[in-house]
């Protein structure tokens, strides 16, 4: 295999176009400029530090330090879920609803991949534990931060259409029922497009990777199909999660929209 390596002035000609998308908008007037380069350094920051940190869990193999870098990763994805969303929950439903189902439907995911699917030993091994969750992680939180977005923003506006539909008999979940077809839909629209995108459109990210490294390009199809069955699977489970409970608990147990329970 023809493995091709990077060096820092290679990385920074590619940097050099962000740079000048940056200063475009700044001619431009467009606003985007300070957004874009705060994200490309805060990238590069994150990338090269867990790029130090894999390589350190690599020599090792410890459970326990494995274990804590994927809590860690999980705060942080319930913590950028959170920031994203216009409207929040009050309390700690509202932190809990960022965090939860991401862990749960994350976790399911990664360990039900590692343990019947890889089969790496040991099952933890950072190098195909670490990755996955991340991929779930991070697909999950943009699809639980549209779900929510929409949910929370939508509710308020159809408050009245909901508290009719209440008077007339209907339950909780029949009274929600539109809004949370159209939330899903929503949220799965950046996944179903990618999806049926691939191999069309655009080579995934996975793949891309692995046939830049000298991969075969059927062996890299493999390994980008399970990782999109995998990432539609985890998102999705995420996105029925949140999307569930929320509704939940915007209704007390009386059957009651309860917007003061938003912020």
């Amino acid at each position: 295999m023809n493995l091709i390596t990077l060096s820092p002035w290679d990385l920074g000609w590619a940097a050099l176009a962000v740079l000048v998308l940056a200063a475009i908008s700044l001619r431009e007037g467009l606003g985007i400029e300070r957004t874009l380069l705060v994200a490309a350094v805060r990238m590069a920051v994150q990338l090269i530090l867990v790029g130090y940190v894999l390589k350190a869990l690599f020599t090792t193999v410890n459970p326990w330090l494995i274990g804590a870098l994927a809590l860690a990763m999980v705060g942080m994805a319930g913590y950028e879920v959170r920031a994203r969303l216009k409207r929040k929950l009050v309390g700690p439903w509202g932190r809990w609803l960022a965090t939860g189902p991401l862990f749960l439907s994350s976790f399911a995911v990664t360990l039900f991949a590692l343990l019947a699917v890889v089969g790496a030993e040991p099952w933890y091994h950072p190098r195909y534990a670490i990755p996955l969750l991340g991929m779930m992680l991070g697909n999950g939180m943009s699809g639980v931060a549209l779900v929510l977005n929409h949910l929370l923003a939508t509710v308020p506006a159809r408050r009245d259409e909901i508290e009719q539909r209440l008077m007339l008999g209907e339950t909780r979940d029949q009274a929600m029922h539109d809004i949370r077809r159209e939330a899903m839909h929503a949220a799965t629209i950046p996944l179903i497009n990618a999806m049926t995108a691939a191999g069309i459109i655009s080579l995934p990210g996975v793949m891309t990777g692995q046939i830049l490294a000298g991969a075969p390009p059927v062996e890299a199809v493999r390994f980008q199909l399970l990782i999109m069955f995998l990432i539609a699977a985890g998102s999705g489970f995420a996105q029925v999660m949140a999307l569930k409970l929320t509704v939940a608990r915007l209704f007390d147990a009386r059957g009651r929209l309860r917007l003061d329970r938003m912020g």
